[in-house]
């Protein structure tokens, strides 16, 4: 199960894609995940991990429960 905390990109798309998610595809400036109706826009990589707060603020967008994280 993944901490929930400060993560690296390359498994917070591992773990999107194990609740369903597809991608990621590029569009524009960033890339993207899809999953039925709801679209996410995925941070770019840069040298530090995507933090507890826009962690958060991405699992709020793609309708995933603290639980349903934490059972990953």
């Amino acid at each position: 199960m993944p901490p929930f905390g400060p993560i690296k990109r390359k498994d917070l798309i591992r773990y999107l894609r194990q609740l369903g998610f597809d991608g990621p595809f590029a569009r524009g400036k960033h890339q993207h995940m899809k999953k039925e109706d709801i679209t996410l826009t995925i941070p770019n990589p840069h040298q530090g991990d995507i933090g507890k707060d826009l962690l958060a603020r991405i699992l709020k967008q793609a309708n995933v429960s603290r639980d349903d994280w934490d059972r990953l």
